[in-house]
């Protein structure tokens, strides 16, 4: 008889459990809260509903996004019974995936999906995994055999790039820039010189107070002719998206500019 893996739940995968991706609403940090059946279907309203075991970046986070979903679709479990897992500070820190930063083997994480409970894996905003923590934990679902399901919601670079004028047909997500200000030039440049080469659409994010550092790097160092973008409050009723060429940037002296308190996405190209 073949050795079973030592990495391998018993049992067929129809018995294990299966781990959601819940997306949760692109208001976390902002001053206004939007309606949940605005920005989620009811679907995975209902889905998340239906879950007692969680995996997310900050339990206290998660706890107020529950609280949100119960008063439309009732909890499977009070909220003090809901068992809740916090990714480690190293992931959030040095990111959880192999290329980013130490690899993190999340399977200790996924112990219910061995006794068939389903879990779910939630950020603070927008879409688990994707500009946030856990792919960890998505690589480990599938190791184990499980079946990973991405739930519908709102995924704020997608969004973003829509909405940019920017090439949807080939585009890349870069993560964050140098906070040193050398470093960060030439990031910028680079992104640049890839945009302007390939035609692929740069997009980041920061840090939200320092959003008008970041902003104020790229006017200076980006070339006329480059297209910059910034949207902010997405999905919010005072949503922010605007993109225009380095020349209509610098020659509007009321030409808006992000804040420092919400989260945006920045992106850049021909």
């Amino acid at each position: 008889m073949k050795a079973s893996s030592p990495h391998m739940p018993p049992g067929t995968p129809s018995q294990l459990g299966q781990l959601y991706l819940v997306p949760a609403p692109l208001d976390f940090g902002c001053p206004e809260q939007v309606a949940l059946t605005e920005v989620l279907p009811e679907g995975s309203l209902r889905q998340a509903a239906s879950l007692t075991h969680w995996i997310c970046e900050n339990a206290k986070s998660l706890r107020a996004y529950l609280k949100r979903i119960d008063a439309l679709h009732p909890l499977a479990a009070p909220l003090q019974q809901q068992q809740i897992s916090e990714l480690p500070r190293q992931v959030h820190k040095k990111g959880d995936h192999g290329s980013t930063g130490a690899a993190f083997d999340a399977r200790t994480l996924l112990a219910p999906l061995l006794a068939g409970q389903h879990v779910g894996l939630a950020s603070e905003a927008g879409m688990p995994a994707v500009a946030d923590p856990g792919s960890s934990v998505v690589r480990a679902a599938h190791e184990l055999g499980a079946r990973v399901v991405p739930l519908v919601g709102p995924v704020s670079l997608l969004l973003a790039l829509a909405a940019s004028g920017l090439n949807g047909q080939n585009f890349a997500f870069v993560g964050y820039l140098p906070q040193d200000a050398g470093a960060r030039a030439q990031r910028i440049r680079e992104l640049e010189a890839l945009a302007l080469r390939q035609g692929q659409a740069q997009l980041f994010i920061e840090t939200p107070y320092r959003n008008g550092a970041l902003w104020q790097a790229l006017l200076q160092h980006l070339q006329p002719g480059t297209r910059l973008a910034f949207a902010q409050g997405l999905t919010l009723a005072d949503a922010c998206i605007h993109s225009q060429s380095l020349r209509q940037w610098r020659s509007n002296a009321n030409a808006p500019t992000p804040d420092n308190r919400t989260p945006v996405v920045f992106a850049l190209g021909a």
